[in-house]
C-alpha cells in the first residue's frame, strides 16, 4: 500500500475548493453584470384635448332683515321669496328636481343706537339678516348661464337675489382618460426617439410609466401644478394628460 501523503492531499483539497468557489463567484459576477442595466432614459409625455363643459352649477342667494320681535314675519317673507325664485326657474324651463334650497340661516347685525340713532327701530337695535342659498345643477349649460346673467328679472319681482358663483364641469373625464394616456405615452416615446437619434442611438422597450393628475385648465392656459388642476370658471376647457415614461436603451 502506498503511503498517504497527508500534506499533498490537504493542498489538493484546498485547491479544488478554491477552484469551485472561484467558479461560482465568477458565474455570479457575470450574471450580475448581465442583468444590472443603468442605460435607462426618463422622458415626459403630454397629450391635450379641448372639451366643452356638460354640467353647470349655479349658486345664488336672497336675503331679508327682521327684528327679533318680528322674526315670524321675516321667515314668512323668506318663504314668499323662495316661492318666487322657484316659480321663476320653472317658468324658465328649469325642473324643480334641478333646484336645491338650503335651510334659512340668520346672523345678528348689531346696531349701536348711540352712534346711529336713525338705524334703531321700535324693537331695539338688534336686527337679524336672514339668508337662503339656492343651487341649480343642470346639463343645460347655456340656459343656466343665461339665467344667472339676467337675475334682474327676480329683482323686479321683489326678490333681492344675487349670483354667488357659476361653476362648469366636464363629467366624462374617466372615458377620456385611456385615450389621453395612450397619446401621452406615444408622445413620450417619440421624444425619446428624437433625443437618442440626435446622438446616433435608439430606444428600446418601455420599462415603466407613471401618470400624473390631469390638468383641466382654461384653453391655452399655462397653469401647471404637481397635484393637478381643475378649472371650473370656463365652459371650454383644456384637458392635459402627463406621463413620466422610462425606456431601456439597447
Amino acid at each position: 500500500m502506498r503511503d498517504w501523503n497527508w500534506p499533498s492531499s490537504v493542498a489538493a483539497l484546498i485547491l479544488g475548493a478554491a477552484l469551485v468557489v472561484g467558479t461560482l463567484i465568477t458565474a455570479q459576477t457575470i450574471n450580475y453584470v448581465k442583468t444590472f442595466n443603468t442605460s435607462l432614459l426618463n422622458v415626459t409625455g403630454t397629450a391635450q384635448e379641448i372639451v366643452t363643459s356638460d354640467e353647470v352649477e349655479w349658486d345664488g342667494s336672497f336675503t331679508t332683515t327682521a327684528a327679533l320681535a318680528d322674526m315670524q314675519a321675516g321667515y314668512a317673507q323668506m318663504a314668499k321669496d323662495q316661492a318666487a325664485v322657484l316659480g321663476y326657474l320653472r317658468k324658465s324651463g328649469v325642473p324643480a328636481t334641478a333646484v336645491t334650497f338650503s335651510p334659512v340661516t340668520q346672523s345678528l347685525n348689531y346696531v349701536d343706537c348711540k352712534a346711529s340713532p336713525a338705524a334703531c327701530n321700535t324693537y331695539g337695535p338688534d336686527v337679524y339678516q336672514l339668508t337662503e342659498n339656492v343651487r341649480v345643477q343642470s346639463p343645460d349649460v347655456q340656459k343656466i348661464t343665461g339665467l344667472a346673467q339676467s337675475t334682474a328679472a327676480l329683482v323686479q319681482l321683489g326678490v333681492p337675489f344675487s349670483t354667488q358663483a357659476l361653476n362648469y364641469y366636464y363629467t366624462k373625464l374617466q372615458q377620456l382618460r385611456p385615450k389621453l394616456l395612450a397619446s401621452a405615452t406615444r408622445d413620450a416615446q417619440n421624444r425619446a426617439k428624437r433625443i437618442t437619434a440626435s446622438v446616433g442611438g435608439s430606444v428600446g422597450q418601455l420599462v415603466s410609466m407613471t401618470e400624473e393628475p390631469f390638468e383641466v385648465t382654461p384653453v391655452d392656459s399655462a397653469q401647471v401644478s404637481n397635484g393637478g388642476l381643475y378649472d371650473t370658471s370656463t365652459i371650454r376647457k383644456q384637458v392635459t394628460a402627463i406621463v413620466q415614461a422610462t425606456f431601456r436603451l439597447p
